[in-house]
């Protein structure tokens, strides 16, 4: 069934057979939209916890056709109301290779995103639809979404960072106010579901190897990424530092008169935002752009945040704004303005010189790179899921500045084996690990266990000068149920432990 005239809100949803999976943000999300336009859904989730018994009866009261929860619903296409479904909305979680998934396919089915539900439902009588400014990569997507949303605020939209971000997209569309502006951070997971987006400006922030587990190997992981830049309507931004999103550029399929823009924190050639003499330039959306340059913003303007990885952040959003029209003003007082998340290289104490970090937001080799980078000498607490990943380059890259490492983690084998054979010479300690793994639910008091023993162990070992960093470069769920859970349990050991160890004199 082609479902090519479901493409507004006020299209023929009505008594639609839908099935969705997972019952999270998103998956509730879509669920909750779906029945507001009428169609006839069944949610399926594999966790039968009392946070989903609560949304499933939050569903089934608004009107859901069903909602199954427990891992045995997963396997199999369920049918709606006694009859076939006609399209699956998928939270992101759930790869293509999951049997209910793979039942889909094979039933001729469609596949969608969230997103992919947004867009369609975007446009709605009576309403001018906001522009979608998108983005992903594998570092930095949430930084560079939260600067874009300041700046476009800092302009007087009205204008919200959504998706991976942490609130649903639909959530967006359906708000009574409406927005002139969406930022939307995409994973790759919602990437390889989405498949009629065509935003105003797109961008691939970096790309390294992440989720292979997911996606089956790095190739598909990058097409993924690269599918953000199909049917970009103004502006195709791309690193010039990771020449494989200029690639992706050159290979898009984007629409007809849609420039490519580059960002980079050196000096700018034509077409491109970057840095000369300590100043933020635009040599791109100005008609000058082949003689001089327009200031948006500068170094001091950054504070404390004036990283290199925040200023590519920073030009990358300002190359997004600026694609709708944004003053340089307004890029400037965007940056200004913008207070970074939690659990993004967050300083949590300093204490008899010794310094420490929660950068639990760093769930891959790339991200935590970063946070190494930015310190000398480093007791490191690392570990978690994996998700395929190889780190002997992260480890041979920083192995200088190690002076101790502490795994934390289900199976902390992968990240062992490459200090072994790239830092043999950095002592390697080891909290006590759980029994949780993959397919369970991480135990709140057996993470932050795990998490008390990490931080004590680094305490013994820590020495003045010394950074104290946790950036575990994997994934969080084999022992917490998200980095944000896993900051926390850092956070709160470190006050425990400063309210148990008396200061040095």
């Amino acid at each position: 069934m082609r479902l090519d005239h479901l493409n507004s809100w006020d299209a023929d949803w009505a008594g639609l057979r839908v099935v969705v999976t997972g019952l999270g943000l998103s998956g509730f999300s879509a669920a909750d939209t779906l029945i507001e336009l009428g169609a006839r859904v069944v949610v399926v989730d594999g966790r039968d916890s009392e946070e989903n018994r609560q949304r499933a009866d939050t569903l089934r009261i608004v009107g859901a056709a069903d909602v199954l929860l427990g891992a045995e619903h997963q396997g199999r296409l369920p049918d709606v109301e006694g009859e076939p479904a006609q399209l699956v909305v998928t939270s992101p979680g759930w790869n293509p290779r999951q049997p209910l998934l793979a039942a889909a396919y094979d039933a001729g089915l469609e596949v969608w995103s969230d997103v992919e539900l947004a867009w369609r439902v975007r446009e709605r009588e009576g309403r001018t639809p906001a522009e979608w400014l998108v983005l992903t990569g594998t570092n930095g997507k949430t930084t560079t979404v939260g600067m874009a949303e300041s700046m476009l605020q800092a302009a007087g939209l009205r204008a919200v960072a959504v998706g991976n971000v942490g609130t649903p997209v639909l959530d967006a569309i359906r708000d009574p106010e409406g927005y002139d502006v969406l930022v939307l951070e995409l994973s790759s997971f919602q990437l390889h579901y989405t498949h009629t987006m065509s935003p105003l400006a797109s961008v691939v922030l970096n790309i390294a190897e992440d989720h292979v587990d997911w996606h089956g190997s790095f190739e598909e992981y990058r097409a993924a990424k690269a599918r953000i830049y199909e049917r970009t309507r103004a502006a195709a931004v791309f690193n010039a530092e990771a020449p494989e999103t200029v690639r992706m550029v050159e290979d898009a399929d984007v629409v007809e008169g849609c420039r490519a823009i580059g960002f980079t924190t050196d000096v700018p050639a034509v077409s491109m935002l970057g840095l000369v003499d300590g100043l933020l330039v635009d040599r791109a959306y100005i008609a000058e752009r082949r003689e001089s340059a327009a200031e948006l913003a500068s170094l001091e303007d950054f504070g404390e945040l004036a990283a290199r990885h925040n200023v590519a952040n920073a030009l990358a959003a300002a190359a997004l704004v600026r694609a709708y029209g944004v003053a340089p003003e307004a890029v400037r007082d965007g940056i200004r303005n913008y207070e970074p998340g939690a659990h993004r290289i967050q300083a949590v104490a300093r204490r008899d010189d010794i310094l420490w970090i929660n950068d639990s937001k760093a769930t891959n080799p790339h991200a935590a790179a970063a946070s190494l980078g930015a310190f000398r000498s480093v007791l490191w607490i690392a570990g978690g899921l994996s998700k395929g990943v190889d780190y002997a380059d992260l480890v041979a890259e920083h192995a200088a500045r190690l002076r101790g490492v502490v795994l934390i983690g289900a199976d902390p084998a992968p990240l062992r084996r490459a200090l072994a054979e790239h830092a043999p010479d950095v002592p390697v300690f080891e909290a006590a690990v759980g029994e949780t793994g993959t397919d369970a639910v991480p135990d709140d008091g057996a993470g932050a266990a795990v998490m008390q023993r990490a931080v004590r162990l680094a305490a013994d070992h820590a020495q003045p000068g010394d950074t104290v960093l946790m950036a575990p470069a994997a994934a969080s769920m084999d022992q917490f149920a998200s980095y944000a859970q896993r900051g926390h349990a850092f956070i709160e050991a470190v006050r425990v432990l400063m309210e148990e160890t008396p200061t040095e004199p």
